[in-house]
């Protein structure tokens, strides 16, 4: 199996999109500030091309972990060796022609990646919250981010093939 990169490039900027509508003062950026002790003049202080660019890195990143999530083959792909593997094991390719695009759609990738982001970001975003001492406000609307963002992202990279 190949890495779509460009279905990888395309589900991690759509991490800045989400962001952009998710974080906007009318959705719940006014809320998100308060929330996390940001203020307007802190705001304008940031390089925001720079952490616009490194957001993107890290989604991509993130991207990387998602497609094995979301693409069942990828197992198969593992238990043969991978690499070269695919050209010397019939029973692969054998594999492949019957379940190849198997689950390959937008709503089941979408599916893992909601359940990653319930069972993973959530989890994650909650105990780093509770320690920071931060609301469940807090918590909700970054880890709500971050679910809609692995949904996305898990639909996107599943369906691309």
């Amino acid at each position: 199996m190949n890495i779509n990169f460009l279905a990888l490039f395309v589900a991690a900027l759509s991490t800045l999109f989400i962001g952009f509508i998710w974080y906007n003062p009318k959705v719940f950026g006014t809320i998100w500030m308060k929330e996390s002790g940001l203020t307007e003049e802190k705001m304008k202080g940031a390089k925001m091309p720079v952490i616009f660019i490194m957001a993107l890195f890290f989604a991509f990143l993130i991207t990387m972990i998602i497609q094995f999530l979301t693409i069942h083959q990828w197992g198969a792909f593992g238990m043969i060796g991978g690499g070269n593997a695919i050209d010397t094991k019939p029973s692969y390719a054998a594999f492949m022609a019957d379940y190849g695009t198997a689950f390959r759609t937008f709503k089941h990738g979408a599916f893992h990646g909601f359940l990653t982001g319930l069972f993973l970001a959530f989890p994650m975003i909650a105990t780093n919250a509770l320690f920071k001492r931060k609301s469940w406000k807090y918590t909700f609307i970054n880890s709500g981010y971050w679910t809609i963002c692995f949904t996305i992202m898990g639909g996107i990279i599943c369906a691309w093939q």
